[in-house]
């Protein structure tokens, strides 16, 4: 009777200390203060690792997340998917490309002011000048262009030189 005894009291031992070997973990707070329980760490841990042993549920600091700093940084929020990851990375690439051809334009445009302006300034400076200038009529003719056309040619390229060269 007493070997039974033993061998029931080292069975039911034994069985209490595979229950005593539950997983353990460790992890990082949104505060940053070491958490160490036997429960899985929520998703927004950080520096999160399975210890293995079961060790006493110590938690140091408090588990709970200040509130008082303020909306989440993107250090708290939960770590995301490969395929969440891919989906940010294609919005960069997109936003990167648009921003780029938006610069593109915009440099082609101040290029296209900058040539219409040195096209009007090169214009007036020619109208201006007492050298008689010829002007190719709407059948193709060539005729030399009278004082009031002269006239009109410079206010047209005047208005041309105010909107081209601000």
């Amino acid at each position: 009777m007493k070997k039974s005894l033993i061998v029931a009291l080292a069975l039911a031992s034994s069985v209490s200390l595979m229950t005593a070997q539950a997983q353990t973990y460790q992890w990082k707070d949104a505060s940053g203060k070491t958490v160490i329980s036997d429960t899985p760490p929520p998703a927004s841990a950080r520096g999160t690792r399975s210890l293995g042993v079961r060790q006493p549920n110590a938690v140091t600091g408090t588990a709970e997340p200040e509130k008082a700093n303020g909306p989440e940084t993107p250090a708290q929020t939960a770590p995301q998917s490969a395929a969440e990851q891919e989906i940010e990375f294609r919005k960069r690439q997109q936003e990167a490309r648009e921003k780029a051809e938006k610069a593109e334009k915009e440099a082609a445009a101040l290029k296209e002011k900058r040539d219409t302006c040195e096209r009007a300034r090169n214009n007036y400076r020619m109208l201006q000048s007492d050298t008689p200038v010829s002007q190719a009529a709407k059948d193709g003719s060539v005729s030399v262009m009278s004082p009031t056309q002269r006239r009109q040619e410079l206010e047209r390229t005047r208005r041309i030189m105010q909107d081209a060269c601000k």
